[in-house]
């Protein structure tokens, strides 16, 4: 088993356990009142291809459709449990989050399901992969390869997944890390790095802000492919996973040695990197 993450205390790497937070299985399973609060948009780096109004315009309920190469991992805007719907009508095959609160997401036109009926994830899992080629399996009336997303109220009604993202605050995203200032790493910097790391390095883990294998082996990963490291990619993190960090602490303020050993210093200069609005 791992030790603690250099230059951080056990009290401050346990914190998260106090959220009620588990892994089991490679699944993350959370408090059901956790998951209100976990929202947001696991889209937000892509472009929007056809929008709410223009779904409205042309006679559906609504939606957004983000284009993406078929395959490509769908992961949960926010926590509940599964229920697939294959050859959903003109969503094809459809994959339905029902959230603890009452609302419920809907990811359309799907190539694959991962799970099965009744699995409950948090959010960032991923519960599916996108489809929508013309006339392939589970692609409906879907012309082109992307995802379509919309929401459910309780009352039943299609929502706009965005409206209703920035009604929690901040628009669904993540708010910036504070460790840029005390170089204290916590669940904020774990979750803008997990969210970096899905976008850059194929985590396809939940965005918990708690980091285990699967997050430092994505780490691992963009490290050797950008900054360095040479050591195997087993999620394990050590002395030459913290140095290829401070590498890239280095271009972005930190200017202490490259020896492995994290400290503040360190943590500031990967805050400062973790905290630009790409990784939101």
């Amino acid at each position: 088993m791992a030790g603690p993450t250099p230059g951080v205390s056990r009290r401050t790497l346990f914190r998260g356990t106090a959220a009620g937070i588990a892994v089991v299985g490679g699944s993350l399973a959370v408090a059901p009142p956790a998951y209100a609060s976990n929202f947001y948009n696991p889209f937000a780096g892509r472009p929007i291809s056809d929008g709410w109004q223009a779904h409205l315009n042309r006679g559906s309920l609504g939606g957004i459709d983000y284009p993406m190469p078929v395959g490509t991992n769908l992961p949960a805007c926010g926590g509940g449990s599964i229920q697939n719907i294959p050859n959903n009508g003109t969503g094809g095959h459809t994959v339905t989050i029902h959230h603890p609160n009452g609302y419920r997401s809907q990811y359309m036109h799907l190539s694959a399901f991962v799970l099965g009926n009744g699995a409950v994830v948090g959010a960032g899992a991923v519960v599916g992969r996108s489809g929508g080629a013309a006339g392939a399996p589970g692609s409906g009336s879907s012309t082109g390869p992307h995802v379509h997303w919309h929401m459910i109220n309780p009352s039943g009604q299609r929502i706009n997944p965005l409206d209703y993202l920035a009604g929690l605050g901040g628009g669904g995203r993540l708010p910036k890390t504070s460790t840029a200032q005390d170089g204290i790493p916590g669940t904020i910097f774990w979750k803008r790095a997990q969210n970096w790391l899905r976008i850059e390095a194929g985590y396809t883990g939940p965005i918990d802000g708690v980091p285990g294998v699967n997050t430092y082996a994505a780490m691992q990963r963009e490290l050797r492919d950008h900054h360095g490291y040479t050591g195997p990619i087993d999620g394990v993190p050590g002395v030459n996973t913290w140095a290829a960090l401070q590498r890239l602490a280095s271009r972005y303020g930190y200017t202490g040695p490259i020896d492995g050993v994290m400290g503040p210093n360190s943590w500031r200069g990967v805050a400062r990197f973790l905290n630009e609005d790409r990784w939101d």
